[in-house]
């Protein structure tokens, strides 16, 4: 891909713009979140941020409380 350069105006050539796309999917968030309880450890044993997590959940209209308490409810 070219681009410009604002500073000297030279076409640039670009191999790619960003980094890649973190894809974990949502069942692996789901079971580490229910096995964990918590969004701070199961961020980390992802690999990912606990925003990733709360923005996965928001997409799939899913609540963390909802989530953790359904495990419970299972294990009782």
């Amino acid at each position: 891909m070219n681009v410009q350069c604002p500073h000297c105006g030279k076409t640039v050539v670009v191999s790619g713009l960003g980094r890649k796309r973190l894809d974990v999917p949502v069942k692996n968030i789901l079971d580490k979140l229910r096995k964990c309880g918590s969004v701070t450890v199961a961020a980390q044993e992802l690999g990912c941020s606990r925003g990733y997590i709360y923005s996965i959940l928001k997409t799939h209209r899913l609540r963390l409380r909802d989530v953790i308490k359904r495990d419970k409810k299972v294990k009782q």
